[in-house]
């Protein structure tokens, strides 16, 4: 389940023909990596990552539905003022994810005031010099040992909901209640394998047998969801949560960038899925979600980038539905 390496990065090396376009496997098929950094943050006293305030920096972008998540957990669980941001720029080419240059000033982007490093491939190459897979985001960093702690986005949030909770604007607050932890372990794995990561194996699959392997799963679990939501207002119990989080960030992208670009074609959330777009209009309106959304990063992210799937990176204009429709609380 690894967050870090979404095909949206690049590789350490990027020779050969394609470089970092190059995502599907020789069978026409695309295989996520696995994240490298997987150190704990910890409230215990003898941690090696022990939870300090103003010691930790995320690195997102806000194009990436994995780094999305972590900054919705920053932002609901008040978090700002504690660990620092820094967003790169929309457009991923060559050289990888990149903070602007200095003739820029790209609305969203917020310039690396830790480390000073122009791409994140320098953030890694600190940490270790001799690392070797995707240079990927989120990354947290720790700017008391200058490395990366972790790059996995499915571990990163559950530090930022409770580890800092002392410091925390909403402590006691969690979006991982123990009495739903298995249950949401069970949504979450599903989830992840044909909706989150399914929209990328259908996009990034190269054969014909690649994509239909995928794409049909995606809709299965869409089907699935819809009914959840039938019945209930949130994806796992009573209670809005973790699961939802993972979900959402897959979901506010669907229609104006995975239904067209990653060839999803045989549903829209907009027109299809009425509990699905109702369940995504109420988290959209709670309080600092919509803060995290920037569809202009988005969109240009994806149809400007992936020039193996849009050669001309011409953007479509649609947005998906409007998110601020009034939905019950």
């Amino acid at each position: 389940m690894s967050a870090g390496a979404d095909p949206k990065e690049d590789k350490a090396s990027t020779k050969g023909p394609g470089g970092i376009l190059q995502w599907a496997s020789k069978d026409g098929s695309f295989k996520r990596q696995k994240s490298s950094f997987r150190n704990v943050v910890s409230t215990d006293a003898d941690a090696a990552f022990k939870a300090e305030p103003n010691r930790y920096h995320l690195y997102v972008s806000l194009a990436c539905p994995w780094a999305h998540r972590c900054l919705i957990l920053r932002a609901l669980k008040g978090l700002e003022n504690v660990i620092g941001l820094s967003v790169v720029h929309y457009l991923l080419e060559e050289g990888g994810w990149r903070f602007d240059f200095t003739n820029e000033s790209t609305a969203g982007v917020i310039n690396d005031s830790v480390n000073g490093a122009q791409y994140i491939r320098e953030l890694y190459l600190k940490a270790d010099p001799n690392y070797g897979g995707r240079f990927t985001v989120p990354v947290l960093w720790d700017t008391k040992q200058n490395t990366i702690v972790n790059n996995e986005s499915s571990e990163i949030i559950r530090f930022l909901n409770t580890a800092f909770d002392e410091w925390s604007s909403a402590p006691g607050v969690t979006f991982y209640p123990s009495d739903l932890a298995s249950q949401i372990d069970e949504t979450n794995q599903w989830v992840y394998d044909t909706i989150n990561n399914g929209v990328y194996k259908a996009g990034f699959a190269t054969t014909q047998a690649a994509y239909e392997s995928s794409v049909k799963p995606l809709f299965t679990s869409l089907e699935r969801v819809e009914s959840i939501l039938s019945k209930n207002k949130w994806l796992v119990g009573d209670r809005f949560t973790e699961a939802d989080i993972r979900l959402w960030t897959t979901i506010v992208r669907f229609d104006p960038v995975y239904h067209t670009h990653f060839k999803c074609t045989e549903a829209t959330i907009t027109h299809s899925y009425p509990n699905i777009l109702k369940w995504l209009r109420r988290i959209y309106q709670m309080p600092k979600i919509a803060d995290t959304v920037n569809m202009e990063h988005i969109k240009r992210h994806y149809y400007m980038s992936h020039i193996q799937i849009n050669p001309t990176r011409v953007v479509p204009t649609w947005d998906g539905p409007d998110l601020t429709v009034p939905v019950d609380a």
